[in-house]
């Protein structure tokens, strides 16, 4: 320890001299010294180091790639030079040189200073196949995250306009980096946006700008909403990319979590704050902006639209007109002048997806075959209802080729014996399966004869005569005098 400090601490020779251990007349002797400043401490001389032969190279290597360069890669080169030591040595000689060159060259770095409705920043990340979309408003700290299955313009734009619809607002500046889906080209270090990132831009009302290349601490403030959502969506609740759809919700959910509870940095609540930072931003347009070349088709006949060989269905008021169709996170939408009409899970080729509203009623199990009769005998057959039909259809399941022949005894047996007759001797032939008209005549001519089997498993009842009853003295035994 150093005597002067011990001293002063203490207060007292004996007392540093304890603590440094020497003895007191040495600690007076340093004391009267710097006293009458004479400090007659020798300086002390640097030791030599086995690397000062390779410093100058190291320097000018962290120099020439601005603080950039590891000790691993710059150590071969060294060993080259003549370095013997150690790499942990080197690792010492390479981090030294490295803050003496920042401490140079410093970039005059700043704390950001936001104003109310100015500054939307937005960026992408990925993790586990999913690429995440985070946008945050820089003053107010609110947040926005939804996830996609690819990081293209037009995916981008779908995510900012849905973010700009669930803030309620436009800001004044669209930040961004430099993503290749929103660049056209640089000039002169000058970001050209591409001409759907323009028109898009002048749809809302807001100015797109763009970070300096290859400086994510210029937009650190959603690179940091990056990493949280990776590690408290993605991670902590093991999304997958097959189920983007399941993810989405499951982020707007967090976003509200997010959202309601205070921000450590500005010690407010982001949802409370957005809503003084709405008053002073742009309204949001009448309708959402047309993004990408849209796709239409044409409503056919049986209430579908096709799209990669796969049938979708639309509400039947939409049969012959032009729709729009579009693919959003496995979901193909179907739009008409900006109202959404249908939504389907995309479906393999060749495949058809259905929803029975757009038919007002549901699908039967099987098809239909409704009868359609045609010639005199056939109309006057078909008129007994529905147990002519049920007759009709289990003839011809039984294969009864000359039903036509058939269909004409049973008329004139309608004539002889009545319609309700005929009609309670149909009845009795199709519970027992009788498909000829000779069979209905043998009925008809048995009449009430015809007995009525009890199905198996009923019980049998029999109706038993009544009969007067007795009360139980009468039963009882008199007694003989």
């Amino acid at each position: 320890m150093d005597v002067i400090a011990a001293y002063r601490e203490v207060g007292t020779y004996r007392g540093a001299a304890a603590m440094c251990g020497t003895t007191h007349k040495t600690v007076r002797r340093i004391i009267d010294a710097v006293e009458a400043g004479e400090d007659r401490r020798p300086a002390r001389r640097r030791r030599r180091r086995n690397y000062d032969g390779v410093g100058a190279l190291v320097r000018a290597k962290v120099a020439k790639t601005q603080g950039r360069i590891s000790a691993k890669r710059l150590l071969p080169e060294a060993r080259a030079a003549g370095y013997a030591g150690s790499a942990r040595n080197f690792r010492r000689l390479v981090a030294e040189a490295k803050r003496g060159w920042r401490a140079e060259h410093h970039r005059g770095r700043r704390p950001a200073v936001w104003s109310p409705g100015e500054t939307l920043v937005l960026d992408w990340g990925s993790e586990a196949g999913l690429h995440v979309f985070c946008a945050v408003s820089a003053w107010s700290r609110w947040r926005f995250v939804r996830f996609a299955r690819d990081e293209r313009a037009e995916t981008t734009l779908r995510l900012l306009a849905e973010c700009l619809e669930a803030l309620g607002a436009v800001p004044r500046v669209v930040l961004a980096d430099r993503m290749a889906c929103l660049k056209g080209a640089v000039v002169a270090n000058v970001v050209v946006p591409t001409a759907d990132y323009v028109r898009f831009a002048a749809h809302y009302g807001f100015r797109p700008d763009f970070c300096e290349a290859a400086d994510p601490e210029s937009k650190g403030i959603v690179e940091h909403l990056v990493g949280y959502a990776k590690s408290d969506l993605i991670v902590a609740q093991e999304l997958r990319v097959e189920d983007v759809a399941g993810a989405n919700a499951a982020a707007a959910l967090w976003c509200e979590e997010v959202n309601g509870v205070i921000h450590s940095e500005i010690c407010a609540v982001p949802a409370e704050r957005v809503v003084a930072e709405r008053a002073v931003m742009g309204p949001l347009p009448s309708l959402r902006a047309r993004i990408g070349r849209p796709t239409f088709r044409k409503v056919d006949r049986l209430s579908c639209v096709r799209l990669g060989s796969a049938r979708y269905s639309v509400p039947t008021r939409f049969i012959g007109r032009q729709v729009e169709v579009a693919v959003v996170d496995g979901q193909l939408l179907v739009t008409d002048e900006g109202e959404l009409v249908a939504v389907h899970v995309v479906v393999a080729p060749g495949e058809a997806s259905i929803i029975d509203d757009h038919y007002g009623t549901a699908r039967p199990s099987t098809p239909r075959r409704a009868l359609r009769p045609k010639t005199a005998a056939e109309k006057a057959f078909c008129g007994l209802g529905p147990v002519a039909e049920r007759w009709l259809k289990g003839a011809a399941a039984a294969g009864v080729t000359k039903l036509g022949a058939e269909l004409e005894v049973l008329a004139g047996l309608e004539a002889a014996h009545g319609a309700d007759a005929l009609i309670a001797a149909l009845e009795r032939a199709v519970a027992f399966e009788r498909w000829r008209a000779a069979d209905v005549r043998s009925i008809l001519a048995a009449g009430a004869a015809v007995p009525t089997p009890t199905p198996p498993g009923n019980a049998l009842v029999i109706p038993l005569p009544h009969v007067p009853t007795r009360a139980l003295s009468a039963y009882a035994i008199e007694e003989l005098g």
